[in-house]
């Protein structure tokens, strides 16, 4: 099982390598450094446990692992921009993530915001030009993940979290 996770990892990595592959000096030398800590974060490491789910549950629900990898990634991508955000000084103020410096460390807070917006912001344009995803694919998968980033899902959670620092855990404040 460690190996079928561990090759699951290795091809979703290809896979963020080739979609990152499309920021260079060449297109983009004046934002190459918001490039660089989009790049860096992603790279961290874990487990890639989120983006193998996704395709495992392509799978397993009569898809293709291959089929679901952009959407996988992507997945990965606002995974690791709200542990970017997470990590500035404004909210949690971590300097190392995953035994490196945190991203606001290695490149500043402002260039730590902007690539968090920015892996957040590619992520769904990296659904939304997927080709091997028909149109209505595309829109269902945007749908759902924005709804789980936001206000409601992953970002609410965040609120609630910076707006209850140093006081007791409260249930009521979870709504699902």
């Amino acid at each position: 099982m460690k190996e079928i996770l561990e090759r699951r990892a290795q091809l979703i990595n290809g896979r963020l390598e080739e979609l990152m592959g499309v920021y260079t000096e060449k297109n983009a030398p004046h934002q190459l450094i918001c490039a660089q800590a989009m790049k860096y974060s992603l790279a961290a490491g874990g487990k890639r446990i989120r983006p193998v789910l996704a395709t495992e549950f392509a799978r397993i629900f009569g898809g293709s692992g291959e089929k679901a990898l952009d959407s996988a990634c992507a997945l990965e991508m606002i995974h690791t921009f709200s542990l970017i955000h997470d990590d500035l000084p404004c909210m949690d103020n971590d300097d190392f993530r995953r035994g490196k410096p945190s991203c606001h460390k290695q490149f500043g807070e402002d260039i730590a915001l902007l690539a968090g917006d920015a892996l957040e912001n590619y992520a769904f344009e990296v659904i939304s030009s997927d080709e091997k995803l028909s149109f209505e694919q595309r829109i269902r998968v945007i749908k759902v993940l924005s709804e789980a980033v936001g206000v409601m899902g992953m970002i609410g959670g965040q609120t609630v979290d910076v707006q209850n620092v140093g006081k007791p855990f409260d249930l009521s404040l979870i709504h699902i």
